[in-house]
Parts: C-alpha cells; sequence; structure tokens
C-alpha cells in the first residue's frame, strides 16, 4: 500500500477528503464489490466519460488499449456495461451505480444461498468445532451479522429488554433485516413488559416467542443455534464487557437444539396453564 493511500485511510473522518482521496476510496468499495483492479478504473472512468470508444477510456483510466478493450469486453458479458457500434467503433456505457448495487447484492445473497453446500464440501479435518472471539459492541454486531446467514429456522434465547437498551434501532435494522430475508426464528425470552411487547409483534416480525417467569429466568445473555452454529451475545455493564462468541459444531448446535425444544415444550406448558 503506497504512503498516499494510507494516509487518506486514517484521515480523520470530519475532515474533507481530497477528490484524489475520495476516488481511493471509491475504487476500494468498488472492488470489495467483486470487481477487479482494472475493472473497478474503468467503471469509474465510464462515469465520467459517458459513452465513450475503448481508446477514450483506455487514456482516462491510464492502461494500455488492449488491455481496457479486453476488460471491457469481460464487464459487458457480466452486464457491467453496454456496448453499441457507432461511427465504425464500438462505444462502452457503464450501468447506473443503482444497477452495479443490486447485481452486488444479487451475488452476496447468491453466496449466503450457498453457504450449507460451501460448508459441506470442507473435508473431515476441518470439521472440528471453530471457535471465534468477537471482543466489543463491533464485535456484537459481528455476531449478529453472522445470524443472517442461517439457511433455516434461529432458535433464540434472549432477554427482549437487554438488546434494546444497547440498540436502539434493534427492530428497525437487525429484525427488519431477517424478515427481509425470510428467516423465521422461534424464541424464549423472560415474562415481562418489554417481552409481552415483543411477543405481541410476533407476526410481523417472522417468529414466535414463548414466554417464562422473569423471576426464574432472567438471563442476560443471548443464544442463537441455527444450521451448524451457535452464537452467543453478552452485553455486560458497560461497553468494555460486551463480548459475542461463534461456535461452529455440528455436535454442540444439535445438543442446544435438543436443550431448546425441551425448554420450549416447558414454556408452552407454561402458557396453557390457567392465569394466576
Amino acid at each position: 500500500m503506497t504512503t498516499q493511500i494510507l494516509l487518506c485511510m486514517i484521515i480523520d473522518a470530519n475532515a474533507v477528503c481530497s477528490p484524489w482521496c475520495m476516488k481511493q476510496q471509491l475504487q476500494h468499495i468498488l472492488e470489495a464489490s467483486a470487481l477487479s483492479k482494472k475493472e473497478a478504473a474503468l467503471y469509474m472512468a465510464g462515469l465520467a466519460l459517458g459513452a465513450a470508444p475503448a481508446s477514450a477510456y483506455a487514456a482516462k483510466a491510464r492502461m494500455n488499449r488492449v488491455t481496457a478493450y479486453t476488460t471491457l469486453e469481460h464487464m459487458v458479458r457480466r452486464g457491467l456495461f453496454t456496448a453499441v457500434r457507432r461511427d465504425r467503433a464500438k462505444w462502452y456505457a457503464p450501468v447506473s451505480p443503482e444497477a452495479l448495487a443490486l447485481e452486488a447484492r444479487k451475488n452476496v445473497d447468491a453466496l449466503e444461498r450457498a453457504l450449507p453446500e460451501l460448508r459441506s464440501l470442507r473435508g473431515a479435518e476441518h470439521r472440528e468445532p471453530m471457535v471465534s472471539f468477537y471482543g466489543g459492541w463491533d464485535g456484537v454486531r459481528h455476531v449478529y451479522e453472522h445470524t443472517l446467514t442461517a439457511s433455516g429456522e434461529i432458535l433464540n434465547f434472549a432477554n427482549s429488554a437487554t438488546v434494546r437498551a444497547h440498540w436502539e434501532r434493534y427492530d428497525d435494522e437487525y429484525i427488519a433485516e431477517r424478515v427481509r430475508r425470510g428467516i423465521h426464528l422461534r424464541g424464549i425470552a423472560p415474562d415481562d413488559r418489554a417481552g409481552r411487547g415483543v411477543q405481541g409483534r410476533d407476526s410481523e416480525s417472522l417468529r414466535e416467542i414463548r414466554l417464562v417467569p422473569a423471576t426464574d429466568f432472567d438471563f442476560d445473555n443471548e443464544i442463537n443455534i441455527y444450521d451448524n452454529t451457535v452464537a452467543i451475545t453478552s452485553f455486560g455493564r458497560d461497553p468494555a464487557e460486551m463480548f459475542g462468541v461463534v461456535i461452529e459444531s455440528r455436535e454442540v448446535a444439535e445438543t442446544q437444539r435438543q436443550i431448546f425444544e425441551m425448554a420450549w415444550r416447558y414454556a408452552g406448558m407454561l402458557q396453557r396453564l390457567p392465569a394466576q
């Protein structure tokens, strides 16, 4: 990494980034969305040029004509550029940034759908339990994001009040995204004001919550069980104590799944008891 790029990346977030710095940041974003370095350079050149021949792209992106032409043709086949004949030459134009973002989301969604198959390709020597630890609030958020890779139902032990006390937009951000992805959740939560409020919105949130006495089961940690994974988040009393753990093990997940089903049946029995 050059000194200029490094300086650009450490600029204060409140400072005004120079045009060169902004261009470098956009270049890195495009490369992170599955474009090669040359493809990202040509796409940015295209936004400035509009429809133009390969020679103009080569000059704008500072690469030789053959490389520019070959890369543009590849991007046309990927649907990232359009090409038309004009004045005996082939002119190229990039798709809109919105179309590019949509294509990137499709790629991410396709990858997430393929995760179970990809995991199954692991050799036996790679199937031992994998434990990953994530510290701080960013780590906790990372664990929540991992749960959104679930290929099926999530089983959940959670304190409805605790997570929302630390994450004000939890319902608007995490719950809404889980619903958008069509991931159903069954959960067990303490029977308190927050728990009853969350349970009342079950139908619109693609979930079913059962409540257990808060005096007996007022748990602070959250446990999510899905696929071959157990994800645990602990909030602590201040941000420095927060952490998340992701355990990837078929045996551990299956045991936790059975424990959840036992608790689920118990909570169902409590619901059927007459009100005191």
